[in-house]
């Protein structure tokens, strides 16, 4: 990426050293994202066993192959961090990459707690470096579009949101159990879509007012990779009902599991007065690809609408999560380059965090609860 100067000469802007910190969803999509960013460049990778950071640093042509934190922190190549480690480890690393000075690009769930995700932000606020998270749904071009109708306020005052999240990826009762089974390690299905979903609810309607949730888990029991016919317990959500009063008193309802066979797949209905709006994809496989977006005014049957090629991604890939996440590098560098950010930064982490923590107080209480409108 280049950028023109006052006499017209061309001016070749810095590449940014990122340090790629966990590799499992690091190695499929944060380290390919980098490295087709034309502005960023991977000089480190971290995984706790040295032996296999060293074979993926080989494997992708990365300087350096670590096992600890502290010795990728004080490389001076490394500027800047992405953190896609499972969630209970996400804050205290989060938490020295601050320190260090060094940028953030944080997975998500943020923490597990909104308080942890609060302290991170006010401390990448404090030492002025870049903190976002990687809300992917924001990026995508019929997400967008989506955006542009109900900015254009195509379906007028709003009377129902529905959204399902329904997929089967842990429908299978032999699919091994591992942290993302455990509720104290950040797993579950809420944390895994839950934070998308409460991120882009207030990206396109608004904050929530209220909420009232059942969480609940079908499986409760998976096999122990490490031992022939045992099992372990599971106490991760797998299945979220919720029902939400955004502050506009718009109701939503909400419907995210991870263990229905055939589920529908990812759709958002919006219902207004002067017309409707219907973003969806039954592709199971693949959480990005295949939205399409159908709109009707009023009395009028659904059409699909065309994405227009302004908002188009301009590469493709395989594996539909890569194209969203270059253009969330995109923003996080623009960021960089600005020495801030104004939206999508780790405050709407915070809120997304936050309508996590509630969710489950809802649960354990049985009750509606509020939500606090003046701290976040």
């Amino acid at each position: 990426m280049a950028e023109f100067s006052a006499t017209g000469a061309t001016e070749q802007l810095p590449t940014i050293g990122v340090a790629v910190v966990g590799t499992g969803f690091g190695q499929k999509i944060h380290i390919p994202g980098f490295k087709a960013h034309s502005r960023t460049e991977v000089v480190a990778v971290y995984h706790r066993d040295p032996d296999q950071a060293n074979a993926i640093a080989n494997q992708y042509d990365i300087p350096h192959g670590c096992d600890r934190l502290e010795d990728i922190l004080a490389l001076p190549e490394v500027e800047a961090v992405s953190i896609c480690t499972p969630p209970f480890l996400h804050y205290e690393m989060a938490k020295r990459v601050l320190e260090a000075g060094k940028h953030l690009l944080l997975e998500k769930p943020m923490t597990l707690r909104a308080t942890e995700t609060e302290e991170l932000y006010q401390l990448a606020t404090e030492k002025g470096v870049v903190a976002i998270p990687d809300f992917e749904f924001r990026f995508i071009p019929s997400w967008q579009l989506l955006a542009e109708y109900l900015e254009k306020d195509y379906v007028g005052k709003k009377r129902l949101i529905k959204i399902d999240c329904l997929f089967s990826s842990r429908a299978n009762p032999e699919r091994p159990w591992n942290w993302y089974a455990q509720k104290d390690k950040g797993g579950g299905v809420l944390g895994a879509i839950g934070s998308h979903v409460f991120d882009y609810i207030h990206w396109l309607f608004g904050p929530v007012q209220r909420l009232c949730a059942q969480v609940s888990t079908a499986i409760p029991a998976r096999p122990d990779p490490n031992a022939s016919n045992l099992l372990k317990p599971v106490d991760a959500d797998d299945t979220c009902l919720l029902l939400l009063e955004l502050a506009d008193g718009t109701p939503c309802q909400l419907s995210i599991s991870s263990v229905t066979y055939e589920g529908r797949g990812h759709f958002v209905e919006v219902y207004g007065d002067r017309g409707t709006l219907v973003l969806g994809s039954n592709n199971l496989k693949d959480y990005v690809h295949g939205f399409r977006l159908w709109a009707a005014t009023a009395g009028q049957s659904l059409m699909e609408v065309e994405i227009p090629q302004r908002l188009a991604f301009p590469e493709t890939y395989l594996d539909g999560r890569l194209a969203p996440f270059i253009r969330v590098v995109d923003h996080w560098v623009q960021a960089i380059d600005n020495g801030s950010v104004t939206t999508l930064s780790l405050k709407e982490g915070v809120y997304s965090q936050m309508l996590m923590d509630l969710t489950h107080e809802s649960h354990e209480t049985r009750s509606w609860v509020e939500v606090d409108k003046h701290k976040y």
